[in-house]
């Protein structure tokens, strides 16, 4: 379980990256943090394993304070997708993906195992990838490797930032689902940031949406869609549904 009290982050004197968030995530939970760019939502999933530090307020998980433990054991329990997944391009995809291992001293002959069973999780069999570097790969492969890389020290906690973003439609919806089922088959506690809403009602079991730096409503998709705070909510979940009929619009012009 994470929690999230009086989180504020500033920089000098403008106005709160993010502004007095309280927020509850339970164990397992997908919880989908979205909103428009500039909101926020980056500066908070990266005040969760103290990337960046709250300028007020705390982060809990599983009852501790983050404030009480080393920043670097964090993060070392907790696994982190970027949107640019950020391979080392001299390195293998097996050393890419049990990099975090061997930083923490495990055996090679661990290492290797490990790696292939992550490689097969995210479907890249390790007897077609393991040797391949970064560069021979598709964008959609690279972030796989990422996937895995997160996966590599068994967290319980994953953090992604726009994972899916920059790979073309096809690929980012194959991962995206891809990675659900990775989700639900390891019971992951997972938090993804999207500005994308299709994305967030699609994956998020809830959705935190996020303004100007401050929670403006947390709720299912349903309830959401059925019931939204104010008129800011009720557009943001109305654009896939205007995305779908301009595009039937599109189709029943062509026919």
């Amino acid at each position: 379980m994470i929690e999230l009290r009086d989180l504020s982050k500033q920089y000098g004197a403008r106005a709160p990256a993010v502004d007095s968030m309280n927020l509850r995530i339970e164990g397992g939970e997908f919880l989908v943090l979205a909103g428009p760019s500039g909101c926020g939502k980056t500066t908070t999933l990266s005040m969760i394993n103290r990337l960046i530090e709250p300028s007020r307020g705390n982060v809990f998980i599983d009852g501790v304070d983050t404030h009480q433990t080393d920043p670097v054991a964090l993060r070392r329990r907790i696994g982190f997708v970027f949107q640019d997944v950020g391979l080392f391009p001299h390195m293998s995809v097996a050393e890419n993906a049990g990099i975090a291992l061997k930083l923490a001293g495990k055996r090679p002959q661990e290492i290797g195992a490990r790696v292939d069973e992550l490689l097969a999780l995210v479907r890249l069999p390790a007897e077609h990838f393991r040797n391949v570097l970064p560069g021979a790969l598709s964008g959609g492969q690279r972030q796989r490797v990422g996937v895995a890389r997160a996966l590599a020290a068994s967290p319980r906690l994953m953090l992604m930032d726009e994972p899916f973003g920059a790979l073309d439609p096809l690929t980012r919806d194959e991962l995206a689902f891809d990675y659900r089922r990775i989700h639900e088959r390891l019971r992951l506690t997972t938090i993804l940031v999207t500005h994308d809403m299709t994305e967030a009602m699609l994956l998020g079991d809830r959705i935190a949406m996020m303004r100007e730096g401050r929670l403006v409503q947390v709720g299912t998709p349903h309830e959401l869609c059925s019931a939204p705070a104010n008129d800011f909510v009720r557009a943001m979940m109305e654009s896939p549904r205007r995305r779908a009929r301009a595009l039937a619009e599109v189709q029943a012009d062509e026919k």
